[in-house]
């Protein structure tokens, strides 16, 4: 059920504390860590303590918890002492997502160009 947490779900583990991850942030809400493979020099990853499959279906059940996953990569970016950065939702196979649980990568630390991809 949407929103429930999914035994096979890599995120939903994380949340959980039974698979470790660097947090850098937790709100009662969400969960900021860092990607295991970055892209770049500051790659983390802002998802909410809910299971939904993606942002798209994050946004159409839940627009505050959609709008909490966006506040904490702005406060993720401010951290990292950011001056420009990147957030990104993939959403399906075809844009790279490959972990069914809505999140945002924040992306920054150096130049990141356009388009993407």
């Amino acid at each position: 059920m949407a929103g429930e947490p999914q035994d096979d779900c890599l995120f939903c583990k994380i949340v959980g504390g039974h698979v470790p991850a660097t947090i850098v942030r937790e709100t009662a809400t969400t969960v900021a860590f860092r990607d295991i493979n970055p892209q770049a020099p500051t790659h983390v990853l802002v998802i909410p303590k809910a299971h939904y499959e993606n942002a798209a279906a994050l946004a159409a059940a839940e627009p505050a918890l959609a709008a909490d996953v966006l506040r904490e990569a702005q406060a993720v970016a401010d951290e990292e002492k950011l001056e420009s950065y990147r957030t990104v939702f993939n959403t399906g196979s075809g844009a790279g997502q490959t972990v069914w649980h809505a999140h945002a990568h924040v992306l920054g630390g150096r130049g990141l160009q356009w388009p993407p991809g």
